[in-house]
């Protein structure tokens, strides 16, 4: 009995990698921008003094909270800690990563989610790519951005960008979608354009479950940029990486409770924004 030929999948990925690697300018020019927004982020961070950044970053927590203590002591507590343990410039660079993948996130992310939501041969043909964007282990989008982008903070960034958008895409669908028809026929009773119709009465009734995507994307943008430490992103997951391959158990756990801080923080502040997002409107 013949065997079936295998398919030489991984050498015609091999070859497509490679005709995409001969657009340098394309690749050359995506690193440019992504490390300049992570350094415009950075530079903005590190310009304040860690104790006043502290103070601002509870204060915006307080105000989001309505003005309730609890989150804002943990807040001060948590982020002197980490002052103190000496993790404060991988903090801010883990923080710098997080956000301009949450920033990409959501500027490609929202229109994606909304294109899908005005289109069903869109929604068709995204889902069953945001599917295979969800399922594919966090390891693997490491390969092509190494392959693309090389090695250091920006492969760290795009992979952390593929891995956090669908939430943002999938969710934003579905706000848009789960708006009422009796509104949207109200909005068309009274004239409106597509446009006033999409930011007058979609998007503001859609902004809940848009926001849930937000925070589910940042906090899965933070677990990437942690794992893209193995292909030098820095930051705090590069301790984490050092005291793994040291076995190093006191360093490691230090590192790991600065980033289970960290991402309480970021958790709760977008949700608190969500809930004033939510008052205000």
């Amino acid at each position: 009995m013949s065997s079936i030929p295998q398919l030489p999948l991984a050498d015609w990925i091999d070859a497509f990698v490679d005709w995409l690697t001969g657009a340098s300018f394309l690749f050359s020019s995506i690193r440019n921008v992504i490390a300049w927004i992570v350094d415009t982020i950075g530079v903005t961070l590190a310009f304040f003094p860690s104790w006043l950044l502290i103070l601002l970053i509870a204060a915006l927590t307080f105000y989001l909270n309505r003005s309730k203590w609890g989150l804002t002591v943990f807040v001060l507590v948590g982020l002197f800690l980490i002052e103190n343990l000496g993790y404060w410039q991988d903090m801010l660079l883990t923080l710098s990563l997080v956000l301009t993948s949450g920033l990409i996130s959501i500027l490609f992310g929202v229109p994606l989610g909304i294109w899908m939501a005005k289109n069903n041969v869109v929604q068709a043909i995204l889902k069953p790519i945001l599917d295979f964007m969800q399922t594919m282990p966090a390891f693997v989008y490491l390969i092509p951005a190494v392959a693309f982008f090389g090695i250091g903070m920006v492969p760290g960034v795009v992979a952390s960008v593929i891995f956090a958008m669908p939430p943002t895409v999938r969710l934003t669908n579905l706000g848009i979608r789960q708006v009422s028809t009796e509104l949207i026929e109200a909005a068309d009773a009274f004239g409106s354009t597509k446009g006033q119709k999409l930011f007058k009465v979609e998007l503001p009734m859609a902004k809940g479950t848009i926001m849930a995507g937000v925070n589910q994307s940042i906090m899965l943008a933070l677990s990437m940029v942690v794992i893209a430490a193995m292909i030098g992103a820095g930051g705090l997951g590069r301790e984490v990486y050092y005291a793994l391959g040291q076995n190093n158990v006191g360093s490691g756990f230090e590192a790991g409770i600065v980033i289970v801080i960290l991402a309480i923080i970021l958790d709760r502040i977008t949700q608190s924004l969500n809930r004033e997002k939510r008052v205000s409107s």
